[in-house]
């Protein structure tokens, strides 16, 4: 006979019975619904509060110290918080202090205010969480509905599974440079997925001087090597040059080098230039060179029947990168790659390990053979929400209303003594400059560098400067349709303001 072991019988006696476990649970699972439930209705008004005010607040100003040091500094919960203090701490500790490109005043980089309908897509995207790398749910088929739709706006042929979703443009720029660099591989017979770059003369792409950065962080992740781009002259406009570039070509072959790719731009970054397609298109097709288009931020501005016609021939590329994350307002991040030639693409990502087998997968196979990313985040409810919200149409008229905005900001700039304009206004940004009356040209160049950080501090506009050539330059880019003309006078009003500041007598001289 064995004797219990006295830890046991207490054991017993002090732990609950599996169906009171269960129970609690149940209970505990109820009670947190109805907390989620509360505090997802608290969250709404709280950021429906946040769109409704935006426009009367500063655009953007430092933040506070201590708060900064607050979110800084934060230490790591030993125990978890309630819902409702967690939205409670959002609303005075992170909304009160933004970017500010919600806001029509923003004029700053390539950022959007977000569209309405894409912030309550992004809550029920998070809500089911799948990962959209294949498989027979919402997320997947969504998003070769979107990625069609992306490509008949912008004009773009969409064979089946030519393209995908990513984070923004600079990964899918990665996808679409590892496409062509996956050709041009093959046609000099390597297969660089299995024998690397080893063997193969150095691969040759050609951008110009107001190319993308992203364009050669993927030269470089791709084993290219930046000293491989050349940059081809651009002229007046700042659009690619067809001779210049033949000349390129001709003489990295004549090295024996192996030219195979060109990147041209619908809307640079800097000045909003579109490169002529056709010419580029003939001369890549003549000489065997992949033709990749940024169009990061500029594509959708074929959708504007006032500068359509810029984008002649941006069908004939091979590629197309583009973010509906910036003029379409898709909240970030959202990027998309468009590639002409479906097997080219999956050709270069395609790996299917065993325990991803999907016999019932299709022709189409998954989203992850396509491109880097194999969990892949719901980011087509969003994209799908803001295009059906508005439609074509309404998205029409909204980078139509940008575009006729930033030609009357051009207008402005050209009319007003203290300020120069630097560049056609071909799409919807404008870069500027402050003339600095009386000061010579390295006191003017110091003047500008200055001067955005200035009028960012000043709360009222909110402006980035960059370079274009030799001058350092003021560039507002116009992506908000709530923008008016009123914001644009503002912004002029504003920059000269901050320019007395910085040089007190700069507007007492004339140029």
């Amino acid at each position: 006979m064995t004797t219990e072991d006295p830890r046991a019988a207490d054991a017993r006696t002090t732990a609950p019975h599996a169906e009171d476990l269960h129970a609690e649970d149940l209970r505990t699972e109820d009670l947190r619904t109805e907390d989620f439930r509360a505090a997802a209705h608290a969250t709404a008004e709280l950021v429906s509060d946040y769109l409704a005010e935006l426009p009367d607040r500063p655009v953007w100003q430092p933040m506070d110290e201590s708060a900064r040091r607050a979110l800084l500094d934060a230490p790591l919960p030993a125990d978890g918080r309630p819902l409702a203090e967690l939205v409670d701490a959002i609303g005075r500790e992170v909304l009160p202090y933004p970017m500010g490109n919600g806001n029509p005043r923003f004029f700053g980089w390539v950022n959007s205010a977000p569209a309405p309908a894409g912030v309550l897509a992004t809550l029920a995207a998070s809500a089911m969480n799948p990962s959209s790398a294949g498989g027979d749910h919402a997320d997947v088929h969504l998003e070769r509905a979107v990625v069609r739709w992306i490509a008949e706006l912008v004009g773009f042929p969409h064979p089946a599974g030519g393209g995908l979703l990513t984070s923004g443009t600079s990964m899918a720029t990665i996808v679409c440079l590892a496409a062509a660099r996956n050709r041009a591989a093959r046609q000099a017979g390597r297969d660089v997925r299995e024998d690397g770059l080893a063997g193969l003369p150095p691969l040759v792409g050609y951008v110009t001087g107001e190319t993308h950065s992203c364009v050669r962080k993927a030269a470089e992740l791709l084993g290219l090597g930046s000293k491989h781009l050349r940059t081809v002259t651009t002229g007046p406009d700042s659009r690619l040059d067809t001779a210049e570039l033949r000349a390129a070509v001709e003489r990295d072959r004549a090295a024996g080098l192996l030219p195979f790719l060109v990147v041209a731009s619908a809307g640079t970054v800097g000045t909003g230039a579109v490169d002529a397609f056709d010419p580029i298109a003939d001369l890549c097709a003549e000489q065997r060179l992949w033709l990749h288009v940024d169009g990061a931020y500029g594509a959708f501005g074929r959708l504007d029947p006032a500068i359509a016609h810029r984008y002649a021939g941006l069908e004939r590329a091979d590629s197309l990168a583009l973010d509906p994350h910036k003029w379409l307002g898709v909240p970030v991040d959202c990027g998309c790659a468009l590639v002409r030639d479906t097997e080219e693409l999956r050709g270069t990502f395609s790996l299917v390990p065993s325990y991803l087998r999907d016999e019932a997968a299709g022709s189409l196979g998954w989203f992850s053979e396509y491109g880097t990313e194999q969990t892949r985040p719901f980011r087509a409810l969003k994209v799908w929400a803001t295009i059906a919200h508005r439609g074509r149409a309404g998205l029409s008229r909204d980078i139509a209303r940008c575009t006729a905005l930033a030609r009357r900001l051009g207008e402005l700039v050209a009319a007003d003594e203290e300020l120069e304009l630097l560049a056609e206004v071909q799409t919807s940004i404008v870069a500027f400059r402050h003339r600095a009356p009386g000061r010579d040209a390295a006191a003017r160049d110091a003047l500008n560098r200055e001067l955005p950080v200035a009028v960012q501090r000043r709360g009222r506009v909110f402006v980035t400067g960059a370079r274009l050539g030799s001058d350092e330059m003021l560039r507002a880019c116009l992506l908000n349709a709530t923008t008016t003309e009123d914001d644009l006078h503002l912004l002029l009003a504003e920059v000269k303001a901050a320019a007395r500041e910085l040089l007190p007598d700069a507007g007492a001289a004339r140029p």
